[in-house]
């Protein structure tokens, strides 16, 4: 599976901020590989730098010297929807008369032909969904401005909301361009926005995808400094402490005169709905999603994994990086001793980069091999995430008979994957994805295993531990939460 993207944004004023962004988003590196970029703002302009490649392809100490500003915006990407060209690397940049804004986007629109048009954008004209909002935002802007006294009332109170602005709002352009464009946008959203003044963060009424809060130490008389990310551990990286997650349907301004919250959109567009699979595989086992450390999340998913698909086994490996807590946490139930059986290339990128099947294929056996000894004459249990396609299992299970595993009993801590995500992780077509097509045996066949059990949906939402409700799991039930651009 693939990723959407990573957002990191920080206002600190008095302080240069570019390295800080560097370190946020190479803190978010996993969440996209494609593109990196930076924007910052003195407080009278934005500058952006963004490139295709790693964080540490793009930027240099050179590059980070010549961002200067004490507000910044950075993002790395993986294209759910778009070309994988520069010009969709993000932030994007508009100027609408007087007012600049960057935005970076993690997530995907579900209604980005309806979007367009209201843009007046035709085919092929708009890059990516992020450069659709970003062209309406600036729309917007230049209609205010071209009023000789701007009425921004009309875009703060649309949609028959009730979100009426403070007083440090009530001239705030941007903020009155996105209280009128936000209720329009359908699908998945983590938008952060900068322009010359402030940094302001979003995330949609579903809350598909997570964005939190962080606060830097200020010293005698400085004024307090905020950060936002995708995910909590860029955070720790810049020195801030988590504050909270971002709620879904919230927009947080943040500026000289603090934090200020406000909420655009009609009440029953409010459904908690987080991914399920930032605690199966996306987030790092150090982020903190729902009050919860993942990594604890992953052993409680292994642990349940154990208790419902016992297996007579000699040694219990996980599949490098996101399936070791969770064989970690079958070994502690079962008492099957833990060990590595894989050693993993870290120079190599995710197998979900390459663009065709023998090119999955060959990359795998580049990323792992076995430790021959460990493996040799053992009757194993293989503890992987998912299974999405099976390319990666399939040569995992060839590489570890070859060395001499002599059964090999696979223990997948997630439901079957039977459904397309469209809110903002990058899965293939229905007719690709391996449990949509091929019952348990089956596939114990395709795969070459001695057995195969996935984590039930109730065990899974037992080991996250914060009940069933708030969450999407549309790719394990096809129950998808919002109206989909597709007909399944």
């Amino acid at each position: 599976m693939e990723e959407a993207c990573g957002v990191f944004g920080i206002y600190a004023p008095g302080v240069e901020v570019a390295s800080l962004v560097f370190d946020g988003i190479f803190a978010l590196q996993h969440r996209g590989q494609e593109s990196a970029g930076i924007a910052v703002s003195d407080n009278v302009s934005i500058t952006v730098v963004k490139d295709l490649g790693l964080v540490t392809r793009v930027f240099d100490k050179n590059t980070l010297q010549s961002l200067s500003g004490c507000i910044g915006l950075g993002h790395v990407r993986y294209s759910t929807a778009g070309k994988k060209d520069w010009m969709s690397a993000q932030p994007a940049y508009r100027s609408a008369g007087e007012v600049g804004f960057a935005l970076g986007h993690n997530g995907n629109l579900t209604n980005v032909e309806e979007l367009a048009s209201l843009a007046n954008m035709l085919p092929g004209v708009f890059t990516s969904d992020s450069d659709i909002v970003a062209e309406l935002i600036s729309q917007r802007i230049n209609f205010l401005q071209s009023q000789q006294v701007p009425d921004t009332k009309d875009s703060f109170e649309s949609n028959d909301t009730t979100c009426v602005p403070e007083e440090n709002d009530k001239n705030n352009l941007l903020l009155a361009a996105l209280f009128d464009i936000l209720p329009r946008t359908q699908g998945a959203f983590s938008f952060g926005l900068i322009d010359a003044n402030q940094l302001i963060a979003i995330r949609d009424p579903n809350g598909f995808r997570p964005l939190c809060l962080g606060k830097l130490p200020s010293g005698n008389n400085s004024p307090t400094s905020y950060a936002i990310a995708s995910e909590s551990p860029a955070l720790d990286i810049v020195g801030a402490d988590f504050i909270r997650e971002i709620q879904p349907g919230e927009v947080l301004v943040i500026d000289e005169a603090g934090l200020r919250s406000y909420f655009p959109f009609p009440k029953e567009q409010i459904k908690p709905s987080l991914c399920l699979f930032e605690f199966v595989y996306f987030a790092r086992p150090d982020a903190v999603l729902c009050g919860s450390e993942v990594h604890a999340t992953r052993l409680r998913m292994g642990m349940h994994l154990a208790m419902q698909a016992p297996a007579d086994a000699d040694l219990v490996i996980g599949v490098p990086d996101s399936g070791v807590p969770a064989a970690e946490g079958f070994a502690m139930q079962s008492g099957i001793p833990y060990g590595q059986g894989l050693v993993k290339n870290r120079y190599i990128g995710r197998t979900f980069i390459t663009p065709n099947q023998k090119a999955r294929t060959d990359a795998v056996r580049r990323k792992l091999n076995p430790l021959k000894e460990n493996v040799k004459g053992k009757r194993l249990v293989v503890v992987d995430d998912s299974i999405v396609r099976g390319t990666t299992i399939r040569q995992i299970v060839s590489i570890l008979r070859d060395v001499g595993a002599t059964e090999v009993h696979l223990r997948v801590s997630s439901p079957p994957f039977k459904w397309p995500c469209f809110y903002g992780i990058d899965t293939p077509s229905r007719e690709e994805l391996l449990a949509a097509k091929y019952t348990e045996e089956e596939m114990m066949d395709i795969l070459d295993v001695d057995s195969i059990s996935y984590l039930s949906l109730e065990s899974l939402f037992a080991a996250v531990n914060v009940g069933r409700n708030g969450f999407c799991d549309a790719c394990l039930t096809g129950n998808y939460p919002t109206k989909i651009p597709v007909t399944l």
